[in-house]
C-alpha cells in the first residue's frame, strides 16, 4: 500500500470524479423523493395512497400521482444510485442505464391508458413528462462526466 494513492486502492484513476458526485447526488435525490412520498402534506390525498395501481390518489407535492411500489421503486432507485457511485464506471453505468429506463417510462406512460389496470406504478401526465426530463437530464450527466478510456 505504501506509494499506492486511493484512487488506486479504489480501482478508479479518480477516486472523487465528477460522475461519481453527479450519481451520489442523483440516488441521493431518489432516496428523499422515495421518503417524501409517504409523508402526509407533501403527498396529498394520503388517506387514497394504494399499494400499487392507478386507482392511487396520492399525488406528490401535489402533482405526481404515487403509489407504495411507486415510492418503493424511487427508494430501490435510490439505493442502487448510492452504491454504484462507488466507482467512476458504474456512476457512469448508472446515469446511463437509469435514463434509459426513464426514457422507456415515458414512452410506457405515452402509450397506455392512465385509466387501465397496465398503469400499475402508477403514472399520469406530470410523471411522464417528469420521466423525459429525467433520462435525457441523466444520460447527458452520465456523458458528460462519465470516465472516457
Amino acid at each position: 500500500m505504501v506509494g499506492r494513492s486511493t484512487a488506486d486502492v479504489a480501482g478508479t484513476t479518480d477516486a472523487v470524479a465528477p460522475v461519481r458526485r453527479v450519481a451520489l447526488v442523483v440516488g441521493v435525490a431518489f432516496l428523499l423523493v422515495g421518503i417524501a412520498g409517504f409523508i402526509p402534506g407533501v403527498t396529498t390525498n394520503y388517506d387514497s395512497m394504494m399499494f400499487a395501481g392507478h386507482e392511487s390518489d396520492a399525488r406528490l407535492l401535489g402533482v405526481f400521482q404515487v403509489s407504495v411500489l411507486h415510492n418503493i421503486v424511487h427508494l430501490l432507485f435510490g439505493v442502487v444510485g448510492l452504491a454504484m457511485a462507488r466507482t467512476a464506471e458504474r456512476a457512469r453505468v448508472y446515469l446511463i442505464a437509469g435514463g434509459a429506463v426513464y426514457l422507456v417510462l415515458w414512452l410506457y406512460g405515452l402509450v397506455i391508458s392512465h385509466d387501465s389496470p397496465a398503469n400499475f406504478v402508477p403514472l399520469n401526465g406530470a410523471d411522464d413528462w417528469l420521466h423525459l426530463g429525467l433520462g435525457i437530464g441523466m444520460i447527458g450527466l452520465g456523458l458528460a462526466t462519465g470516465n472516457r478510456r
